[in-house]
């Protein structure tokens, strides 16, 4: 079945989600503005004359005339493929710095980024290896495997190059979603910080036996300066600005309120919460400092827009660090990084938008109706009405801004709600669906079923937004 509120229908429900006693409904802040495109074309730029720069050194150096051979067309071939590797490497742990001037410039697109380039990385790498081995070996008449134990054996820091191989072979592998998501969360997190490992493994071997490398020059400058900027950029996004954060908002446990019987919400104070750069859609990783939890980091998107107070996340209870977070007294301290992410209204390209939820998926598309410009669309997918999460909320923030809403209820097989879930249905619901920004939130099935819907109605997938926790 289906229920629908709309500003149209004159129905105004204020919101009882409560902070010390104190209403949570307020007037809703005005639309955010929309971030154009120049920084990813920048950005774009700017890789593509990267990449050049590093391969150019060995089109510089090779003489004419020097790949007469296959031994050594299949050497230069594993060079220059190293060269791309050792840019890629450098590229993708940028990435996973976390500096907030990446995120503002390329918005959602990096987190595609993170995961073409983490693919292309691996090809590149055991490609790399591969070439080469098989190039010495044809050059010194020695079977592959001989010429790896040499290599081994006689090669400064080549043992340290294999390992990094061996390294990037475990998280491309642990990265792929059917083997992710049987993985807890925390081991996960761990194996893919071992990205910064091959960075360091990567350097030693680069600068003991890259060809191009060998003599002082520009080039062995210009390497050495990337890594030591790459390096800057870590410590800036992974270590200072998380510090930094912390010790100036100095977040605690406000309030634990119980929003359904398997879902709770945090509220958090702390200082200085109206300077808080915080768009709704985006996620903290948050360390909450008591018993059974400091341990544990975990994403979060806040299920609030920012509004100088306090900040609020609310968490399905899906195992035992979530079903500590219900005990969580008054007072606690919290170690927060972030904010992250670019599931966000300033990231739209279009002005309208269709928010697409599913059970707790409505945590960051509530906290992001306050911020969209009026007329934007709310599908909301739970199989029960108990599993609607901050109804009375999405009732008083389709008045407010003019929303419309529906709760389509029931099992996904049921004739409603498959027949609002196509293409049609979509079109039904919102004809101008094709001109509209999209940003899904919810179970994997739920999410990939829309996205099939969307496209078949017309949406271009640049214009399809999906929530990610990746860097």
């Amino acid at each position: 079945m289906t229920h629908q509120h709309t500003h149209a229908a004159g129905r105004r429900t204020g919101t009882e989600s409560r902070h010390g006693g104190r209403s949570a409904a307020r007037v809703p802040p005005p639309a955010v503005p929309r971030r154009g495109p120049a920084g990813r074309r920048a950005l774009t730029a700017l890789f593509w004359v990267g990449l050049l720069a590093a391969v150019a050194p060995w089109w510089l150096d090779t003489p004419s005339g020097s790949l007469d051979t296959t031994a050594a067309t299949v050497t230069s071939a594993g060079r220059i493929i190293g060269l791309v590797s050792g840019y890629l490497l450098l590229v993708q742990v940028l990435m996973m710095s976390r500096l907030g001037v990446l995120g503002r410039l390329a918005g959602e697109r990096i987190s595609r980024w993170h995961r073409d380039v983490g693919a292309t990385l691996l090809v590149a790498v055991l490609a790399h290896l591969s070439l080469i081995v098989v190039g010495y070996a044809a050059s010194g008449r020695r079977s592959v495997l001989g010429q790896a134990g040499e290599l081994l054996r006689d090669y400064e820091d080549m043992v340290a190059a294999f390992c990094a191989a061996g390294i990037l072979v475990l998280v491309g592998l642990t990265s792929i979603r059917a083997i992710r998501t049987v993985l807890p969360y925390e081991l996960w997190h761990h194996l893919h910080l071992t990205s910064y490992l091959i960075l360091l493994l990567g350097f030693s071997h680069q600068f003991s036996n890259g060809v191009q490398l060998f003599p002082h020059g520009p080039v062995r400058t210009g390497w050495i300066t990337a890594y030591v900027l790459v390096a800057a950029a870590v410590l800036w996004g992974r270590v200072i600005a998380p510090l930094r954060f912390n010790l100036r908002h100095r977040l605690r446990v406000a309030d634990v309120v119980a929003e359904s019987p398997d879902t709770v919400s945090v509220y958090l104070t702390g200082g200085r919460l109206a300077h808080l750069d915080l768009l709704g859609g985006q996620y903290f990783r948050w360390r909450f400092l008591a018993p059974g939890c400091w341990w544990q980091s975990h994403p979060f998107s806040v299920s609030a827009a920012a509004n100088g107070r306090w900040l609020r996340l609310t968490v399905k209870v899906v195992g035992r660090h979530t079903a500590d977070l219900r005990d969580l007294e008054q007072g606690t301290r919290v170690w927060a990084e972030g904010p992250s992410g670019t599931f966000t209204a300033a990231h739209r390209t279009r002005e309208r938008a269709l928010l697409i939820a599913g059970g707790s998926g409505i945590t960051p598309l509530r906290a992001m109706l306050e911020e969209l410009p009026p007329g934007a669309a709310l599908i909301y997918r739970a199989r029960t009405p108990a599993d609607v999460l901050l109804q009375r909320e999405l009732d008083w923030l389709a008045e407010e801004r003019g929303t419309e809403v529906w709760y389509v209820i029931g099992s996904r097989d049921d004739p409603g709600p498959r027949q609002l879930m196509s293409a049609d249905g979509l079109r039904r619901l919102v004809p101008d669906v094709a001109r509209r920004d999209a940003y899904l939130c919810g179970p994997p099935g739920l999410v990939a079923r829309a996205v099939r819907a969307l496209r078949a109605a017309g949406v271009p997938r640049r214009q399809i937004h999906l929530t990610t926790f990746e860097l």
